[in-house]
């Protein structure tokens, strides 16, 4: 009975600092983070940026992972469905909110099914136009739709995507219509755009400017509060239409599946942290448009709550769907 007391004494000694040690380990494997969207769009361009500098932090390797499809939809239930052990992240976007108001079943719920960490930034839209569209602002496109009776037409990344409910939410406060054509993806819609096929769309800043600086695109307005010093010569919408409900962006963060444990997690939020604050990527993001955001977990479903409601408003209102 001696024996076994002092064997089972020895094995608890042995347990508890090795459960310290797997614990403290985090992370001792390469991070997943999924991007619910094609590479080379906006999502994709700062979620790179970010995994990198978040990678340095924690003395990790991190994997981006593009999962499009579905209006984002796929990607989210893919992380929804992952182990929650931290080694995959979502670095998400306004996409989980939308999707309630859009599909009847989304496959997941943006507030019971992850566990968000920290918000990244967020992306000013540009209102741009083919240059054969004979237009230098918004009150231009605004003369000219109207004078076309319907048969101007506007391109976006997808049904139910922010820059399709941009665009309709844009004609509804300007009173005309215009035929929406959707694609898979920006890339494919900023083709067309050049290409002349269709006439006009809204765009993350970090997608067009490359093309307005070209001349490939003319600018119009921006749906930021106040002008951008990466197109400083572009009036915001509030300017172009005096109305203040175009003030949106492509907003991400980094979110996790829900049940991650809560040491993981507050490492994870400690890393994030000390990567919005790196000089080298905010000059990065800022550099091509974007907006720090930051903040805590609150802040982060505040956030979306908020976001969530204004655009189940804005599809309500417009009959945008995801069809």
């Amino acid at each position: 009975m001696h024996k076994l007391t002092r064997r089972t004494a020895l094995l608890a000694a042995l347990t508890v600092p090795f459960t310290a040690t797997a614990q403290d380990a985090y992370p001792s494997k390469p991070i997943r983070m999924v991007v619910a969207f094609a590479p080379g769009g906006s999502a994709d361009i700062n979620a790179r940026a970010v995994g990198q500098q978040l990678a340095k932090e924690l003395g990790a390797t991190i994997v981006v992972d593009n999962k499009g499809g579905a209006g984002g939809n796929l990607g989210a239930v893919e992380v929804k469905r992952a182990p929650a052990d931290g080694y995959t992240v979502f670095y998400a976007t306004s996409a989980v909110v939308l999707s309630p108001a859009l599909y009847a079943k989304p496959g997941f719920d943006p507030y019971a099914d992850f566990t968000p960490i920290s918000l990244t930034a967020t992306i000013p839209l540009v209102l741009v136009a083919n240059p054969k569209v004979p237009v230098k602002s918004v009150k231009d496109l605004v003369a000219w739709g109207k004078a076309k009776n319907g048969k101007a037409n506007y391109a976006s990344s997808g049904s139910g995507a922010l820059l399709h409910l941009a665009a309709a939410l844009f004609l509804k406060e300007t009173g005309w219509e215009a035929t929406h054509i959707a694609y898979k993806g920006s890339a494919p819609a900023i083709t067309d755009l050049l290409g002349g096929s269709t006439d006009f769309m809204f765009l993350p800043i970090n997608e067009a400017s490359q093309h307005v600086k070209s001349g490939g695109l003319t600018a119009l307005a921006i749906t930021s509060e106040k002008r951008s010093p990466l197109l400083p010569d572009v009036p915001t919408v509030r300017e172009g239409t005096g109305k203040t409900t175009m003030d949106m962006g492509a907003w991400q963060g980094l979110m996790v599946p829900k049940g991650v444990p809560a040491d993981v997690t507050s490492k994870l939020s400690a890393a994030l942290k000390s990567t919005l604050a790196d000089t080298g990527l905010r000059e990065r993001l800022t550099g091509q448009g974007s907006v720090m955001l930051g903040g805590g977990q609150q802040d982060y479903v505040d956030y979306m709550r908020a976001e969530g409601g204004r655009w189940a408003q804005v599809i309500k209102e417009t009959g945008a769907t995801a069809n």
